[in-house]
């Protein structure tokens, strides 16, 4: 998987422009008060706000954003109605996109994300048109200082994790949406440090990308994630090594 770990690095290049512009923050806020709404403000009882709060904190967002967010989830405070909608689409070449998005105007969004992806030379499809080529997987990203491939992976298989794979400076683990929360916690538990940890989108096979197109794939990709209303974009570009 090749182009996986390019794609890998081009997010992880764009997440640190988004944190700079603050874009970053917004999304997690979304994310918390989502989690927070739907199954309640102790994070404890709730896995998915957990994750939240802990994106949150790794981002260095401040706890009192967080607790705000918690309490217009719970409706202690209030807050703005939002909507969580995935859409489905191809980018340049044919290459499937699924977007999770999170807004408090469906029109809005859907006729904004039409027209980013068709000036980008791709397309808005219909629901179900792209969402079975996707598996939904847990996925926590481990440092690798201080960690040996060997050791790391007899610890997640003895948790229930799928697969391990190196992606640059980081190890990648895969679990089922089952087992997601006693790998990440036996990661944890272990003392290696994780950089994410994530319930995501994975394609169950990737498309290799014509080298011609990688930029205009990129690009779409991008402009796409750029909208407010866009929490993830998934795809399954293969990208040539460069």
């Amino acid at each position: 998987m090749s182009g996986h770990s390019k794609w890998a690095t081009i997010k992880r290049k764009k997440a640190a422009t988004d944190a700079a512009r603050g874009k970053v923050f917004t999304k997690i806020i979304k994310e918390i008060t989502i989690a927070a709404r739907d199954g309640g403000g102790d994070p404890d009882g709730n896995p998915r706000l957990r994750l939240a709060i802990q994106s949150a904190k790794a981002s260095n967002m401040p706890q009192d954003n967080i607790t705000r967010a918690i309490k217009k989830g719970t409706g202690e405070l209030e807050g703005v109605k939002y909507d969580e909608i995935t859409y489905e689409g191809y980018a340049p070449g044919g290459i499937a996109m699924l977007i999770e998005s999170v807004t408090d105007n469906k029109n809005r969004t859907v006729a904004e994300l039409r027209h980013i992806i068709s000036k980008n030379n791709g397309s808005l499809g219909e629901s179900g048109s792209v969402g079975w080529m996707f598996d939904r997987k847990g996925i926590v990203n481990v440092e690798k200082p201080g960690v040996t491939e060997d050791d790391l992976m007899e610890l997640i298989l003895d948790a229930g994790a799928d697969d391990l794979k190196t992606e640059g400076d980081f190890f990648e683990v895969v679990s089922s949406m089952e087992n997601f929360e006693k790998v990440r916690k036996a990661i944890e538990d272990k003392g290696y440090k994780i950089e994410s940890a994530s319930l995501q989108y994975v394609a169950k096979d990737l498309i290799s990308v014509d080298p011609g197109k990688v930029d205009e794939i990129i690009r779409c990709i991008e402009a796409v994630e750029d909208n407010d209303d866009v929490q993830n974009v998934y795809t399954n570009a293969d990208f040539p090594d460069e």
